[in-house]
């Protein structure tokens, strides 16, 4: 995985990996910004917690994110409020604002060195006529309690017709947050693990978790990653999305100051600038598309890199990465216990996943501690909502049945080996199955079952990032097999190939 400006900024965490059975009253799965806040929360309370991260803690879905805190959220509050009510977007604003205060809190408190700095959101148009959006957001950013300004000039290199601005948002580092609060969150209350994926959960009182070298029982789980492991109704619900991020110096050296939204640019619609030791960098995040189904032969990063130096004067590019969130049918999160008992999940965040991560530790530290959260309605996890996701549910679940049908005899990218270049990872069907095939820098091929170990999907290469993705669930795997992130527990199946011509 390409390491991000925020990994790179952030101090590099050394936590054991679990080699011996424990019990604990709660195992959260996941060490991003909603793992690490929950198993802060929870080892104030005196409960036995242990927290399992697959790799590293801070480097996953939360390394990929812009930095951004804000009460607003990327499908405009004022959609929430006229698919659902007053009330629930009144809960979506005040959770947020909530949680962006408790980011602010826990810094203060304990001095992380995570270059929070509050700073003005604001949403512009090019177009050279007024925005209906950037109206009706203005509104009802207003009747929540936001003091929004119209904005004539923005320090941006080119025009804008309109423009709405709200202070107090906030940006940091989330990688840096993470692991200074993870230091935190460790006591005798609460343990830490990387590099500990969990391979199985066995449902029961209590639950046991199957990682590689031991087993965890567990009276309660959490799944802080991303999108819930394993089998879900729910995962109907939600459609895993990716989109691209530079960090570039310029050479002016003169770098906006805020978060920027476009409202009508596909590919910037996130500006942001950060300061560290080396000087100022640009961040730019756009190319928005469904995971594993990427446009054939578009490369999303270079677009990006042309995008911007259209608009500014790029002296280089020094990070570039990607990152996954998941939209959910009814556009607001799912947080709270899952169709298992004391099995609780967070997902449907979309692009606003760092507030409510920690909207959705809050949640789960009172729901487990029996404590009433005003919140946890809103976003519970078993809700029904089919007037309001309806429309979205028939067009994603159609997609997905889509790639389902790529899983006939003679939808392969290849039919021999020799076929595949270095570098290139390819479908090759052999004997009525379908292989994940790549050949690395060095002639050699990796050959896996392309079939998804989540719910058998037909995975797709991602030439941009040289991993496999499931276009079904979000799943993604390395080039010999083993699970990135998304849903799925276990690798792709590894085969071994007589003839490889």
């Amino acid at each position: 995985m390409p390491e991000t400006i925020w990994r790179a900024k952030a101090i590099k965490p050394d936590y054991p990996s679990l080699t011996e059975d424990t019990e604990v009253d709660v195992a959260i799965v996941g060490g991003g910004i909603t793992g690490i806040t929950t198993a802060y929360l929870l080892s104030k309370t005196g409960l036995k917690v242990a927290l399992f991260e697959s790799y590293q803690v801070g480097c996953g879905t939360t390394a990929g994110s812009t930095g951004n805190l804000y009460t607003m959220v990327d499908s405009r509050l004022h959609h929430v409020q006229a698919k659902f009510n007053d009330e629930t977007a009144a809960t979506v604003a005040g959770s947020r604002t909530t949680a962006i205060d408790l980011i602010e809190n826990l810094v203060q408190k304990y001095d992380i060195s995570c270059d929070f700095k509050r700073q003005p959101w604001i949403l512009y148009t090019e177009s050279g006529q007024k925005d209906e959006t950037i109206e009706k957001e203005k509104k009802t950013l207003k009747k929540y309690g936001l003091e929004v300004q119209e904005v004539k000039e923005l320090p941006l290199p080119f025009k804008t017709e309109q423009a709405i601005k709200v202070e107090n948002q906030a940006q940091f580092n989330p990688s840096a947050f993470v692991t200074g609060l993870a230091q935190k969150a460790e006591n005798k209350n609460c343990r830490i693990y990387e590099n500990t994926p969990v391979h199985h959960i066995e449902k029961g009182k209590p639950h046991i978790l199957h990682t590689p070298n031991a087993k965890v029982k567990a009276s309660k789980v959490i799944l802080a990653t991303h999108t819930p492991k394993g089998v879900y109704a729910l995962q109907t619900a939600i459609y895993p999305y990716r989109e691209y991020a530079l960090a570039v110096k310029l050479k002016s050296g003169v770098y906006p100051e805020g978060i920027f939204w476009s409202t009508d640019s596909k590919t910037h619609p996130s500006l942001r600038s950060y300061e560290t030791d080396e000087g100022k960098f640009l961040i730019s995040v756009g190319y928005h598309h469904k995971v594993g189904q990427e446009e054939p032969g578009k490369d999303y990063f270079r677009n990006l890199e042309k995008n911007l130096r259209k608009n500014y004067d790029v002296e280089s590019v020094a990070y570039k990465w990607s990152a996954q969130h998941y939209k959910s049918s009814d556009g607001l999160p799912f947080i709270g216990e899952s169709t298992d008992d004391n099995i609780f999940i967070a997902t449907g965040f979309s692009t606003d996943g760092l507030t409510y991560g920690v909207v959705s530790a809050i949640i789960f530290r009172d729901i487990i501690t029996g404590k009433r959260n005003k919140w946890a309605e809103v976003f519970k996890a078993k809700r029904f909502t089919p007037l309001k996701s309806a429309k979205t549910y028939i067009k994603e679940n159609l997609n997905v049945m889509g790639e389902y049908l790529k899983d006939i005899p003679g939808k392969e990218d290849a039919d021999r080996f020799s076929k595949i270049k270095s570098g290139e990872g390819k479908i090759v069907e052999l004997k009525d199955e379908k292989l994940a095939v790549h050949r690395n820098e060095h002639g050699n091929l990796h050959v896996c079952s392309a079939v998804c170990t989540h719910m058998d999907c037909i995975v797709n290469w991602n030439n941009n990032e040289k991993t496999w993705d499931c276009p079904c669930h979000g799943s993604r795997f390395k080039t010999t097999g083993e699970v990135i992130e998304g849903p799925a527990f276990s690798p792709l199946d590894k085969r071994q190939i007589e003839s490889k011509k």
